[in-house]
């Protein structure tokens, strides 16, 4: 009998479940909770909201912004669930937590397309046990996946080298606001055709810096958080307790770099490299962090050409599972491997709530067409949704690491002489929306429910 079974209950699962029941599939939804808990959760609910009650910004022209309304033309169950339950939080979207899992388990509940299992999947089946029932899977286990599910996806993706059970993260800046002209384009020892950008420090400056990192608030661990760290992947603070010198001997090693301006080796060098083709984002090399948000900020501006800089991500360092998705996924989520396997949520290499939900509405309709014998349309790269997805499946120019939504994912605007900022991101916004509502009017009708929907405003897809 065809049927989508769905590993986890979070935010990607249910929107996976949501968009197959639409389509009149028959979901199961396996949720480990509350027979097997996990360290953070406190129930087992389902879409229990576990880290924050927000699901970031409304605000029309921001990349979570964009990427609510896309959701919301699809019939994000989530978003719906958002609405019913939100509290007041200026422009962010924050929710009630009980009401809204309550909304999500009654919408889902009041189906008769829907089961829910309540136990911990240890094992998938083949390919050919899937094919024989005409079954698909989706895996939505989201950043606490267990250590026999973990298991299982080893072997999905055929190396462990491919599956990480934490993340170090270094930040990464909007490329527009970095001051270039205090830095310098070159490889160490001049190899290479300078794709890395350089800022140099003097003494002052680095000691300086160093005095901050060791001062600045970092945040805690969790308790279920007991991460070992990479020697070759250490948190800029580790790095730091080891010795005022240790970042001149690592990240910040000015060894082969001469500083144009000066015709001397700086006494450390920040190096930023390349994060995407276009041009739009760079990422701070070996600069992974516990350092809190307004603090990494606050102390990376004292670095040369960063005193305005904008963070499309914040480094962090916490405890998750992810796959190396671009190795091993299809461009519709399903594993080389097998291609009756979906991934969904922050296990496929996303960061947030609303990230993990949205590509969970397109592994759930992946899979539906699929059950369905449909041709399955990706949204266009020039969407937030699109590029999100196009991210996951191929990756940027540095090692894959989990990504939100964010405007550099787009590709940049020519730049014209006088424009502000603020116009360009809400010139790079219209285009994105034009993008997203274009092709809604070419994609399969069983695919958009909804032509145009302003971020956050409830819809229904019956």
């Amino acid at each position: 009998m065809t049927r989508l079974h769905i590993v986890g209950g979070g935010l990607a699962g249910v929107e996976a479940a949501w968009q197959a029941i639409c389509q009149q599939i028959p979901v199961t939804i396996h949720e480990m909770r509350p027979k097997t808990m996990t360290p953070a959760h406190q129930s087992g609910r389902l879409a229990e909201l576990v880290c924050s009650n927000s699901l970031k910004s409304m605000q029309v022209d921001s990349a979570p912004g964009l990427l609510k309304r896309e959701m919301m033309a699809l019939g994000s169950l989530i978003l719906q669930a958002a609405e019913a339950s939100k509290v007041p939080a200026g422009n962010a979207l924050a929710v009630n937590r009980d009401q809204f899992s309550s909304h999500v388990e009654n919408a889902l509940s009041e189906s008769r397309f829907f089961t829910r299992v309540d136990e911990e999947v240890i094992s998938i089946p083949t390919e050919e046990e899937m094919a024989s029932r005409n079954e698909r899977w989706i895996i939505a286990s989201g950043p606490l996946t267990s250590a026999a599910l973990a298991g299982e996806l080893v072997r999905l993706c055929g190396a462990e080298q491919r599956l990480y059970f934490f993340d170090a993260i270094a930040p990464v800046i909007a490329a527009e606001s970095i001051d270039q002209s205090k830095g310098f384009r070159a490889g160490r020892y001049e190899e290479g055709d300078g794709d890395y950008l350089n800022l140099p420090m003097n003494k002052a400056q680095y000691e300086a810096f160093i005095d901050a990192v060791i001062a600045a608030e970092k945040v805690p661990l969790h308790d279920f958080e007991d991460v070992t760290y990479f020697e070759g992947c250490l948190p800029l603070e580790v790095m730091v307790e080891r010795g005022r010198e240790t970042l001149r001997f690592g990240p910040m090693k000015p060894v082969g770099f001469t500083d144009p301006k000066t015709g001397h080796r700086p006494w450390a060098v920040l190096q930023l490299r390349l994060e995407n083709n276009e041009g739009t984002m760079y990422s701070m090399v070996g600069f992974q962090t516990k350092m809190k948000w307004p603090e990494q900020a606050r102390v990376f501006a004292m670095i040369p050409g960063l005193e305005q800089a904008e963070y499309l991500r914040f480094g962090s360092i916490h405890r998750n599972t992810y796959v190396k998705s671009p190795e091993v996924l299809h461009q519709d989520f399903s594993f080389k491997s097998n291609s009756r396997v979906y991934l969904a949520g922050q296990v496929a290499g996303v960061e947030g709530y609303t990230e993990s939900a949205a590509m969970g509405i397109l592994a759930g309709r992946a899979a539906s067409a699929a059950l369905k014998g449909e041709a399955f349309s990706m949204p266009p790269k020039g969407s937030m949704i699109g590029a999100m997805a196009s991210y996951i499946v191929r990756g940027g120019n540095g090692p894959f690491q989990p990504m939100n939504a964010n405007l550099g994912l787009l590709a940049p605007l020519p730049r014209e002489r006088g424009q502000s900022k603020v116009e360009r991101k809400g010139l790079q916004c219209d285009r994105a929306r034009a993008s997203f509502d274009g092709w809604c009017q070419t994609a399969p009708a069983s695919f958009v429910t909804i032509k145009e929907a302003p971020p956050c405003e409830s819809a229904s897809l019956n």
